[in-house]
């Protein structure tokens, strides 16, 4: 079982370390393109969200740590922040989806399509840091033996 992480400052500068950081953990874990594109957006998504909401318009500062840990069966992406607490999973999903885009109001995907890129989506508030989890499903591996 491989463990890594990284830690950046909590600002918008910092997304495409992150993203390039979650594209090689799903190298890693041998995730193929769809899969890797998808938790790539999803950990966008709620690490812009942190950003924005939890440090910038609260007038916070303060860093983001990313680590993963590939195991036989997911990847798991763990993100922590010390922003203000928000629980994603209590964020409703738009019912207008199928509106056309010009109907809808701007926001409100970011975390929708966080769990939909993922196999599970959890968060919880711990001695005062968020935490986001990412576990995405591996493929099977074939044996030769």
């Amino acid at each position: 079982m491989a463990t890594n992480t990284l830690t950046v400052p909590g600002n918008l500068e910092s997304l495409k370390a992150v993203r390039d950081f979650v594209k090689h953990a799903a190298t890693e874990a041998q995730l193929d393109k769809q899969s890797s594109y998808r938790l790539v957006l999803s950990v966008d998504e709620i690490i812009a969200n942190i950003v924005i909401h939890g440090y910038d318009e609260a007038g916070l500062r303060g860093d983001i740590e990313v680590g993963f840990t590939v195991s036989p069966e997911h990847l798991r992406i763990d993100v922590f922040d010390r922003a203000v607490p928000y629980d994603p999973n209590l964020h409703r999903t738009p019912d207008n989806l199928d509106d056309p885009l010009e109907n809808r109001p701007i926001g409100g995907l970011g975390v929708y399509l966080a769990r939909q890129g993922t196999d599970d989506f959890q968060y919880e508030h711990v001695d005062g840091r968020n935490h986001n989890t990412f576990i995405v499903k591996r493929p099977p591996t074939t044996s030769d033996d």
